[in-house]
């Protein structure tokens, strides 16, 4: 075991590295351009889409198993997770506060990235055998670039369905038990069942359901996150400039070693901050994709617009509420890490409240991040082997949840961490190729989508 996590070790360096983070951004940067900063001026546009998505007018319901309003939430519901909480942490700790802007630039980019992937995946989804829209990267990789392209979109549905079962689901299940046992004192196995029972009846009802919960859920997590978040700064609004200061002077000079902080080098910032930003948003992997194929509407670009707020809302708020608590309150020089730092950080200004806020968001932030990634390994499964392997995979995912919940998952969190990656690299280079597609169909159907 020592030798193959040893091997894991040395893919992961080299698919997280920074030849993959220069992709990941220089690819972001070229669609922006190519975009002439659509997403960026078209944001409230995206906004006014979001919501008059909440529900299908009767042309669009003739296509497509959500409303784009549920398609983006589903999409969330696996982006915003322990990534927002423990991730952004982790980025402070070891990059300092100047990793928060490199996130910020990541996730502008990221608009572009996220925006092009929903574009795609909306023009070259298919109907599969129960009559449902399917789509993704290894769908418009086959039918966008062509047959002797497939081989590609086979290596990205591999690498996602297995890599569900680690990011999507066990990880999930053992962040929200460790969280609701340090906390309120509930075993691990307790937490597993109820995993394993809940995510069963969601699942059961397929995707209509999945998208249905995470409508709900999404924003009502989200929301009370944002609020508490924005309540520890309002108490804490006196250290704000600082806070401020530190982030955009240390984005590009060195940090020295203070408390229990080890220092950080401008190296480590731009590093930290860009891996975690794309970790959380996960613009440019290509999952989210799979969720906005199954909206309703006959437009990619009307999709697009709602997809990118995906990234926005991700990074640029709630990533950026994480950071600014932390940086705020001084809780990034303690030498704690990951959640355990945002609980802190919560706690400092909020005493015997904070650090139940953060436990509760990251049970609930888990929960639905095991729905979101449910859709897409399913989807990674359908492509491969057809419908009749979506009922078998279910199963196995349910049965993983309390498995996952008792065990420790360094090894597994490695492994789907690298397949990740892994995901990425025929996403971006699709990407790159289909890009004339993204810029013909923005140029013709951008006017109509609005």
């Amino acid at each position: 075991m020592d030798v193959l996590t040893t091997w894991v070790k040395a893919i992961n360096s080299v698919v997280w590295g920074p030849l993959m983070l220069m992709l990941i951004l220089g690819v972001g940067l070229y669609l922006m351009l190519g975009l002439k900063g659509m997403p960026i001026r078209k944001l409230g546009a995206g906004f006014a889409l979001m919501w008059r998505g909440r529900s299908s007018s009767q042309e669009d319901e003739k296509e497509g198993e959500l409303s784009p309003f549920n398609a983006l939430m589903t999409a969330l519901s696996a982006t915003v997770g322990t990534g927002n909480i423990a991730g952004v942490a982790t980025a402070v700790a070891l990059g300092g506060p100047g990793a928060i802007f490199w996130m910020w630039c990541t996730a502008l980019v990221g608009m572009a990235t996220k925006y092009a992937e929903a574009v795609l995946a909306v023009r070259f989804r298919e109907v599969d055998e129960n009559g449902q829209h399917v789509g993704g990267p290894m769908y418009y990789i086959r039918n966008g670039l062509g047959q002797r392209w497939a081989w590609m979109g086979i290596l990205f549905a591999i690498f996602g369905a297995c890599a569900g079962f680690g990011i999507g689901n066990t990880v999930q299940s053992n962040s929200v038990a460790d969280v609701l046992q340090t906390n309120f004192a509930i075993p691990h196995w307790a937490t597993g069942v109820v995993l394993m029972v809940l995510v069963g009846l969601v699942l059961l009802g397929g995707v209509r359901r999945i998208g249905q919960v995470a409508g709900a859920l999404v924003p009502f997590m989200a929301v009370f996150y944002i609020l508490a978040g924005l309540l520890v700064m309002v108490l804490n609004a006196s250290q704000l400039p600082s806070a401020f200061t530190l982030i955009i002077t240390h984005a590009f000079t060195p940090i020295a070693a203070g408390g229990g902080f080890a220092g950080a080098a401008v190296a480590s910032a731009i590093r930290f901050g860009v891996a975690r930003g794309v970790f959380s948003n996960e613009a440019g992997l290509g999952s989210a994709p799979i969720a906005h194929a199954t909206a309703q509407t006959r437009n990619p670009v009307r999709q697009g617009l709602v997809a990118m707020l995906g990234t926005f809302i991700d990074t640029i708020i709630v990533c950026s509420i994480t950071g600014l608590v932390i940086v705020s309150s001084g809780a990034w020089q303690s030498g704690e890490s990951g959640a355990a730092l945002t609980s802190m950080a919560f706690d400092q200004v909020l005493p015997g409240f904070g650090g139940y806020v953060v436990a509760f968001a990251l049970a609930i932030f888990g929960f639905t991040t095991i729905l979101g990634w449910s859709l897409y390994g399913e989807r990674c499964v359908e492509f491969l082997f057809g419908i009749k392997a979506i009922t078998p995979y279910r199963v196995l995912w349910i049965i993983a949840l309390p498995v996952g919940s008792t065990l420790s998952l360094d090894f597994i969190w490695l492994v789907a961490d690298t397949l990740n990656a892994l995901m990425a690299i025929p996403n971006l280079v699709a990407l790159l190729l289909l890009s004339p597609v993204v810029f013909s169909l923005t140029k013709e159907r951008l006017k109509d989508a609005i």
